[in-house]
């Protein structure tokens, strides 16, 4: 991912590199994943709000996180105008990522369609360390 000085919260990726971990970095500014079923709130059942763990906007409100099953934290929603969407065609497959508003931080990706028993029948797949926890 390039320097990201285009977002309002946005930073060089040197800057990026000198306050993330290695493994924040990868995920964030470099569009990785983390393992299925590794992240801290994969199954995390706290009330709060989860923020980007770069930039500390606040992304998802915890009463939108359910179990999915997938490995990942699951939301149905984001909080208005906390995320962009982008077409994502890497490994041969067209998907939806989702990043920060605010940073451009890569979180994940979000799938529709799916049938899970949600208002937007849609499932916001996102890494845990793409996130930090808030309680209310």
């Amino acid at each position: 991912m390039s320097d990201s000085a285009s977002f309002p919260k946005g930073k060089p990726d040197s800057e990026w590199r000198a306050i993330l971990s290695p493994e924040q970095f990868r995920v964030l500014r470099q569009k990785g994943t983390e393992p299925a079923y590794t992240g801290k709130y994969e199954k995390f059942k706290g009330e709060g709000v989860y923020t980007c763990a770069g930039c500390g906007t606040p992304l998802y409100k915890s009463t939108t996180k359910f179990d999915s099953g997938c490995g990942w934290p699951a939301f149905f929603d984001a909080i208005p105008g906390a995320i962009n969407r982008h077409t994502d065609r890497s490994f041969g497959m067209e998907r939806t990522e989702i990043t920060c508003a605010a940073c451009g931080g890569h979180l994940g990706h979000v799938f529709k369609g799916e049938g899970f028993p949600t208002p937007t029948d849609e499932r916001h797949c996102v890494n845990s360390i793409s996130l930090n926890f808030k309680e209310e």
